[in-house]
């Protein structure tokens, strides 16, 4: 199936910008918002990217062994202000016959003349088998750290590691419908360093359907019920390739959590990717 995601072309202000004879300096600020371009290009094809879910049709019959990617990012700034940043990222993947595995891992770390700013670390290691077309079994561990956490309202370490079964309802080339469910342990520990841990049941459903060449709709929902908190999330996409040149995604995100004041929270969004 053709990606919607790639764009024929840069528009016209990007083109300028990238022009060698006004990217010789940032004083100006053209560089700088040359790169902001650049980042909202990616976020948007990156949410449309996502749209798309490469695992919908099942096992993908990608690259066996070892393969994966890896960068790192360093700044250092003297004089009327001191700063130095450093952001790291690495994802991994290995494929033995139809067990499937994938690591990602990141972590983001700044400080300035008064101390440090950031220190954020993210982990996720996913793993499923395939025992046949419909059927697999997964497991799914995730961290995220947060190292300034201070108070009782900041969360200083969010883990889970959970594991069950997965079934494709449905897998034809117009229609996708897969579900999973699972058992765990949620870890939490706020920034005073009180953890609680508990058990926690997870259920999943990722909806795939092909109106015609130009339209399809996804539906995405995932459910995490433990003694503390009930939460669901829902994503509704609809994504329409308006001409080659022209791709739109408009989404509808409901977060519940009954542990909230207010337990909803909704969110509209609207991604457009085009070229001239």
């Amino acid at each position: 199936m053709k990606t919607i995601t790639k764009a024929a072309g840069a528009s016209i202000m990007a083109m300028v910008l990238a022009a060698p004879v006004m990217a010789q300096t940032t004083i100006t600020g053209v560089r700088d918002v040359n790169d902001r371009i650049d980042d909202i290009n990616e976020i948007v094809e990156e949410d449309m990217q996502r749209a798309e879910d490469a695992a919908r049709f099942g096992n993908p019959e990608g690259r066996q062994g070892l393969s994966g990617s890896a960068s790192i990012g360093y700044s250092g700034k003297t004089g009327n202000n001191e700063s130095q940043e450093f952001s790291g990222g690495v994802r991994l993947s290995y494929a033995q016959g139809n067990f499937v595995q994938t690591l990602g891992a990141a972590v983001d770390f700044a400080e300035d003349s008064v101390g440090k700013t950031k220190e954020d670390i993210f982990a996720v290691y996913d793993a499923n088998y395939y025992f046949d077309r419909s059927f697999y079994g997964f497991v799914l561990a995730r961290l995220e750290s947060d190292g300034l956490a201070s108070t009782a309202g900041d969360v200083r370490r969010d883990g889970f590691i959970g594991f069950g079964p997965g079934y494709r309802v449905v897998n034809t080339p117009d229609m996708t419908w897969r579900v999973q469910a699972g058992i765990g342990v949620s870890y939490l520990e706020d920034g005073l360093r009180n953890s609680v841990t508990e058990t926690g049941y997870l259920a999943a459903s990722r909806f795939y359907y092909k109106i015609n060449d130009n339209v399809f709709v996804t539906n995405d929902t995932d459910v995490l019920s433990s003694d503390s908190a009930l939460r669901a999330n829902n994503d509704l996409g609809v994504n329409f390739k308006v001409t080659d040149a022209v791709s739109t995604r408009v989404s509808y995100l409901t977060e519940y959590n009954d542990n909230r004041a207010i337990r909803t929270d909704n969110k509209l969004g609207v991604s457009l990717v085009f070229g001239f």
